[in-house]
């Protein structure tokens, strides 16, 4: 079976997916073409929990097929190998600004979302593993959208302030700060001035989230990746390299919180 679709302009990567059953399961990777790849390579994106075939331009389906076949059970073994999701629902023990906060319905409170300190240390009613309770009100089918929302008030306010002191220090503004779920990177400056993040950054330690501001605010200094780029975002921010190292451990299990939500 051959899923063909389109993701942008013509002169970026071609995108399809093909479909390979492996004991009875079946794998949907998805393909992309790039002009400059040499020889297949296979990747399991932990964000997207997804796999790709990354292809030579001119290769041809069947020989991706074929490559993908003889490597479905590792493709198979790796996305079982996923940490499973954790929903936005009551007893979910989710990060908000680093710190593990166990979310509590409250259906008959009045408000949207707020947190509270743990009741009691042997509170068994409480999930383990948390000393705060983000506790949500209203009906339990709304519970997820509310966290979300509420993560995102978080995250903005957090950003903007973290964005306002560092283009206060390079005597720049930007265009606008616009929040995104983005599964490949945690933050973007465009041309424009633009800056992007991932909400997401909220359930970081609060280092984590300043660096990333740090580093976008730099770029409307350096829309490169320079040295007087990095130099420029490491005296913004003196935890860059400790904020990168945390990153490369933790970054990708903030999106097993509340995917689908």
């Amino acid at each position: 079976m051959l899923l063909l679709r389109r993701d942008g302009p013509a002169k970026t990567a071609r995108l399809s997916a093909i479909t390979v059953t492996h004991g009875g399961e079946t794998l949907v990777v998805s393909l992309r073409r790039v002009a400059i790849a040499r020889r297949f390579t296979l990747r399991v994106r932990f964000a997207a929990r997804d796999a790709v075939l990354t292809m030579p331009a001119r290769a041809s389906l069947r020989e991706a097929r074929e490559f993908t076949e003889r490597h479905a059970a590792w493709i198979a073994a790796r996305l079982r190998r996923l940490p499973a999701i954790i929903p936005f629902a009551h007893g979910s023990i989710v990060p908000v600004r680093g710190v593990a906060h166990a979310l509590v319905h409250r259906p008959g409170a009045r408000g949207t979302v707020w947190v509270e300190p743990r009741p009691a240390p042997n509170d068994m009613a409480f999930p383990n593993g948390a000393e705060l309770a983000l506790c949500v009100a209203g009906a339990v089918e709304h519970l997820p959208r509310r966290v979300r929302d509420h993560f995102k008030r978080e995250a903005r306010r957090d950003l903007e302030d973290a964005v306002g002191r560092h283009t206060h220090a390079i005597g720049l503004s930007p265009r606008r700060v616009a929040l995104r779920d983005t599964v490949s990177r945690w933050g973007s400056c465009s041309a424009s001035g633009s800056l992007n993040f991932s909400w997401r950054l909220v359930m970081a330690p609060p280092f984590v989230l300043d660096y990333l501001a740090a580093h976008e605010v730099a770029h409307l200094a350096h829309l490169n990746h320079s040295a007087r780029f990095w130099a420029l975002a490491r005296r913004l921010c003196a935890d860059a390299d400790r904020a990168e190292a945390w990153l490369a451990a933790h970054g990708a299990h903030l999106h097993k919180y509340g995917a689908g939500a």
